[in-house]
C-alpha cells in the first residue's frame, strides 16, 4: 500500500518507471546495475515500491550522495529522485555543480512548487503571491526558473515532463537514462491536496514539435517562454541535448581496479 494522496501525481511517476524499468531489463540493462537514490519528501517513497537498489539521503543531499555512488562505480546507472524544495531549494549547490561537471546522472525533480511533506509552505518555483504556512498573505518572490539555470551551469539534457502526459513522461526519463552525461527533468506534478494546478496545467500545456534540442538558443529561447508565473504556454518535451565528456569518466580507473579488494581493504582498516 502506498502513501500518497488519492489522486497524487506520484502514481503516475511511479507507474511510468516501472515500465521504464522492465523495458530497460528487457533491451539488456541488468537491474542490479541500478541505483536509486532519492531525497527527503513525499517524492522520495518511490524508492520504496520499485525493487532496486536505492538509497535515502538527507534533505538537500541526494545529488551529492549519487555523485558519490557514480564515482565509485562508473558502470551504475543512478538515478535520482528529488522535489523541488529538496533541489531547487536546499541542494542547489550541489545539483548546479553536478551540471557543471556533467557527471552522468538522472535527475528527476518531482516539482510540485509546494513542500508538501511539512504541509504547503512555498518552494523556489512557487509562483508570487503563493499562499501557504509559511506565507499567509502570499509570497513576495518571484519564482526560479530552474531549466534555464541548469542550462547556464553545463547540463546536457533539460527537459521538462508532466505526470498527467505519461506517454510522453516514459519517453523521456527513458531517454534520459540512456544520455551520457548529466539529465534532468523538471517534472511537474501535481500536489493535490495543498497545490492543485490539473486545471491550471492541462489548460496551458503543449508538446515541442519542430525544435531544434541541439541548439542552445533555441532551447534558451523556448525555455524562457514560460517563467513559472505567468499565464502563457507551458512546453513539454526535451528542450536540450549535446554530448560532451562526462566528469566521472576521468575517474573509470579502466579495468585494473579491483573494487572489491578495494572496499574490503577499506572496511578491514574500519573495524
Amino acid at each position: 500500500m502506498t502513501q500518497w494522496c488519492p489522486g497524487c501525481g506520484n502514481f503516475a511517476i511511479l507507474k511510468v518507471m516501472q515500465e521504464v524499468l522492465a523495458e530497460l531489463q528487457a533491451e539488456g540493462t541488468l537491474l542490479e546495475n541500478i541505483v536509486l537514490v532519492s531525497g527527503i519528501g513525499q517524492h522520495a517513497k518511490i524508492v520504496d515500491y520499485l525493487k532496486v537498489n536505492s538509497f535515502y539521503s538527507l534533505h538537500g543531499r541526494a545529488v551529492a550522495a549519487a555523485e558519490g555512488i557514480k564515482l565509485a562505480n562508473p558502470k551504475l546507472k543512478v538515478i535520482v529522485f528529488v522535489g523541488d524544495g529538496d533541489s531547487y531549494g536546499e541542494g542547489l549547490e550541489h545539483l548546479i555543480f553536478a551540471a557543471k561537471r556533467n557527471i552522468d546522472l538522472t535527475v528527476v525533480v518531482h516539482d510540485n512548487r509546494v513542500y508538501a511533506l511539512t504541509t504547503g509552505q512555498y518552494t523556489p518555483t512557487s509562483p508570487l503571491g503563493y499562499k501557504g504556512r509559511s506565507t499567509p498573505t502570499g509570497t513576495h518572490e518571484h519564482p526560479l526558473n530552474p531549466l534555464e539555470l541548469l542550462l547556464a551551469a553545463g547540463a546536457t539534457y533539460l527537459a521538462r515532463g508532466y505526470n498527467a502526459r505519461t506517454e510522453q513522461l516514459k519517453g523521456l526519463i527513458k531517454e534520459a537514462i540512456l544520455h551520457p552525461g548529466f539529465a534532468l527533468i523538471d517534472l511537474l506534478q501535481v500536489c493535490v491536496t495543498f497545490y492543485n494546478q490539473y486545471d491550471h496545467y492541462n489548460q496551458r500545456v503543449y508538446e515541442l514539435t519542430g525544435h531544434n534540442p541541439a541548439d542552445y538558443n533555441e532551447a534558451l529561447s523556448k525555455i524562457k517562454e514560460w517563467d513559472y508565473n505567468s499565464d502563457a504556454k507551458i512546453a513539454l518535451g526535451k528542450f536540450y541535448q549535446v554530448e560532451r565528456s562526462t566528469f566521472d569518466s576521468f575517474f573509470s580507473g579502466g579495468d585494473t581496479v579491483d573494487r572489491g579488494q578495494l572496499i574490503k581493504t577499506l572496511l578491514e582498516r574500519m573495524v
